[in-house]
């Protein structure tokens, strides 16, 4: 059967996602700023404005906003086409002020970044482009067109051409430093979130499956006895019955379906051990669990299991943790991806530390990316997309989620190439591919405490 994977929702692509409403409430306040500003310019410091203009343009903004609010509903959502329009319209706004100001000799200026910042916050890098080049054109177009500033006395206030030049050049600087900074800020930190949520949805489902895998276990453990009592029960009543076909028969029948009953239970318990027997189990169980499903693949699989060196420490019994159990299993599967013929699995402990490896015969990491493995932005190994598998486009998410899932569980990852860690170590002079660490204090993971080794008493009845 088909998996079906349910994908995080992109956040760059959404539509409608921006409301009207704060849009709204932050042009309230620009408009109060505006406001605030001409009274001071003229009652301080008795600057001759065009007043009458100054506040049509302030009005058109208190207009737009007044329709906003009374015509469209409090949860109305933007598309981007609208909140670039939107945006622009404050940003012209702004212009028209500028221009009725003094152009670039008014120290406001600098204000025109603001709309190309919330842009590269909020839309695409289109809109943030389109806006910028606005911004920078405006900009340009204030230092010839403007309406000086003068005092009540006459005198016209105007700075050095050298310093008008210097505000022209800060300004466009910093359109296209913080709209880029912007911009690549809120990038990493959708993409971030956009993995945690994979994150999330992987270990939820990991933990759904474990969950009924433990129904179907229990139902195993606890349907046992009667079956065993069926079965026993038939074949008796079948040897009684010889002299009589017909009921012998039905006898045998009731026997062989008893069977299949057990071999069912059996064969649907294989994927979930979260009966209470069950909720624990040795580490080489753990970790071959956990790459199961990769066995067959094509690729060769070898484990190791044993005391780390100079140690006398007996194998741990370790909780079967889904984030423990899924983060292996990405590990192992980016292993079997990658690898061109082996992947070797050890698992190692001490009285200290649990440690697990994961190895394979492949081209390794690139080491200008070593220091970048568990970014979700990062693309596959070789580079590019690969040709033999044309649909799949890179590892940085798989290993993302699990660095982060064993990290939960209180792990530390390292990786690195095996051509660098076994360069002086013939016994394992093939595994030259990608090689991962993963240490466990083992106070952290094992079930080796005095608690762990009570009675765990009846598998308690599912309540609805």
């Amino acid at each position: 059967m088909a998996e079906h994977r349910t994908a995080p929702a992109d956040t760059r692509d959404s539509d409608n996602w921006i409301r009207l409403r704060t849009l709204v409430f932050l042009r309230w306040w620009a408009i109060m700023g505006q406001i605030s500003a001409l009274i001071v310019a003229q009652r301080l410091y008795n600057l001759e404005l065009e007043v009458g203009l100054c506040y049509l343009a302030i009005g058109a903004a208190v207009i737009t906003n007044l329709i906003a609010g009374f015509v469209f509903p409090e949860n109305k959502r933007l598309t981007e086409s609208a909140t670039r329009l939107v945006v622009l319209f404050d940003m012209l706004q702004l212009a028209l002020m500028l221009y009725l100001t003094g152009g670039l000799h008014n120290p406001f200026s600098i204000l025109i970044v603001g709309p190309v910042t919330v842009s590269a916050s909020a839309l695409s890098s289109r809109s943030t482009v389109f806006l910028g080049v606005m911004a920078i054109l405006i900009v340009t177009v204030l230092i010839p067109f403007h309406l000086p500033l003068r005092t009540a006395e006459g005198f016209l206030l105007r700075v050095p051409q050298i310093f008008l030049f210097g505000n022209w050049v800060a300004i466009v600087i910093a359109v296209i430093f913080l709209g880029v900074y912007s911009r690549w800020i809120v990038s990493e930190m959708r993409a971030m979130d956009e993995a945690l949520q994979a994150t999330q949805m992987a270990l939820a489902r990991e933990q759904k499956l474990t969950d009924l895998g433990g129904v179907v276990a229990a139902a195993a453990h606890e349907l046992g006895t009667p079956l065993a009592t069926i079965k026993l029960t038939s074949s008796e009543l079948a040897e009684e019955l010889a002299d009589n076909d017909d009921l012998r028969e039905d006898a045998l029948l009731i026997r062989e379906q008893a069977d299949r009953c057990r071999d069912i239970l059996k064969s649907m318990g294989r994927a979930g051990k979260d009966d209470l027997h069950l909720r624990k189990a040795p580490l080489s169980a753990v970790v071959e669990e956990a790459a199961d499903p990769h066995i067959d693949r094509g690729k060769l699989m070898h484990f190791e299991h044993g005391p780390a060196e100079d140690s006398t420490a007996f194998q741990p019994e370790i909780y079967r943790r889904p984030e423990v159990i899924h983060g292996l299993r990405n590990l192992v599967q980016n292993a079997v991806d990658f690898a061109r013929a082996n992947v070797w699995v050890e698992s190692l402990w001490s009285d200290d530390e649990i440690t697990v490896r994961i190895m394979d015969d492949g081209r390794g990491y690139p080491t200008h990316l070593l220091g970048r493995i568990g970014d979700p932005l990062m693309r596959r190994r070789g580079g590019g997309r690969d040709p033999r598998r044309p649909e799949y486009e890179g590892m940085g998410l798989g290993l993302f989620i699990a660095k982060t899932l064993l990290e939960r569980s209180g792990a530390d990852l390292s990786f690195a190439n095996g051509t660098e860690s076994f360069r002086n170590n013939l016994d394992r002079a093939q595994r030259t591919g990608a090689f991962v660490e993963v240490r466990w204090p083992r106070r952290v993971i094992a079930a080796d405490t005095p608690e762990s080794r009570a009675p765990l008493g009846e598998n308690q009845p599912i309540k609805a």
